[in-house]
């Protein structure tokens, strides 16, 4: 069954003197098929990503979050699934942090509104570095994307993700956490 995956990708690209990271999001039956995608979604890896984080994204908000192939999708029902990058700095520390978060809402100006009521946005930021949302639309955002627009060019055509109703209380997401090659991706060991 086809599943939204949210994957944190990392690597050092040549002439880089730091790990870079980005975010990757795809739909496939497992997190495995999705190797492929990511090397082409970052050419300049040059094939040695690694993954250091990942998710299968069946629960925002309370909402329930299903990929549906697009011939079997029912009609939209007003409600997307947002990517927001939060920015944030600490006194002292000489690092820009991020939080990254899923947020389901009508539109993007509900989805920064969500982002700007968590905990990190309160707390990083000080006089002259306000924690930020990292967004190309605006000066105040750095990244807010709609997923259906980030996603690779086969799966929006293969498939739609669905926000569900706001269901009744159950388990978030599992975050898994840790350094992961995609070669074992490929030998069938993603935990």
């Amino acid at each position: 069954m086809p599943q939204l995956y949210m994957i944190l990708l990392g690597c050092r690209p040549e002439g880089r003197h730091t790990e870079q990271h980005d975010v990757f999001f795809g739909i496939a039956d497992s997190m495995e098929e999705l190797v492929p995608a990511m090397n082409l979604f970052w050419p300049e890896a040059k094939g040695k990503l690694h993954v250091d984080a990942w998710r299968e994204v069946r629960r925002v908000g309370g909402y329930p979050i299903e990929a549906v192939l697009a011939t079997d999708a029912p009609p939209d029902n007003g409600f997307a699934l947002f990517f927001i990058n939060l920015g944030g700095y600490k006194p002292g520390e000489f690092e820009e942090f991020h939080y990254k978060m899923l947020v389901a809402a009508a539109d993007k100006g509900e989805a920064v509104r969500q982002a700007k009521g968590t905990a990190f946005f309160q707390h990083t930021g000080f006089k002259g570095a306000t924690a930020h949302v990292d967004d190309k639309w605006g000066v105040d955002v750095d990244d807010v994307y709609d997923i259906r627009d980030i996603l690779p060019a086969e799966m929006k055509r293969r498939y739609r993700v669905m926000i569900r109703p706001a269901a009744e209380e159950g388990l978030e997401d599992e975050m898994h956490l840790g350094y992961l090659k995609l070669e074992k991706l490929v030998n069938g060991s993603c935990e």
